[in-house]
């Protein structure tokens, strides 16, 4: 019993850490989609863009801001599939432990 009670606990840790893992992938994937859409926005416009730094506007280099923005989108993609990773291992792990807690059942 005291087993079973080690598995439920271990359960539910997972299913917190899984929640937070869905929290921290749908910010990362947030700012995935608004980068890619500054993106298009830069590719698009003819004017000078401007990129935020803190409380103000600078002025960029057009190239330069499309550089920092693929820099950006890679690192946030990469989050992303760093986090999907975790979070496979953490629902393998989790029916797993289903499956036993349910056989220790019968």
């Amino acid at each position: 019993m005291k087993d079973q009670d080690q598995k439920i606990q271990e359960l539910q840790l997972i299913e917190q850490n899984l929640s937070n893992l869905i929290m921290q992938k749908q910010t990362f994937q947030s700012r995935l989609l608004e980068n890619e859409n500054a993106l298009n926005e830069v590719s698009e416009t003819k004017k000078q863009p401007y990129k935020i730094i803190g409380n103000i506007m600078v002025s960029m280099d057009k190239e330069t801001l499309k550089k920092d923005l693929n820099s950006e989108k890679e690192i946030f993609s990469l989050r992303v599939k760093s986090i999907e990773k975790q979070e496979n291992k953490l629902k393998e792990r989790a029916e797993e432990l289903q499956k036993d807690i349910l056989k220790d059942l019968k």
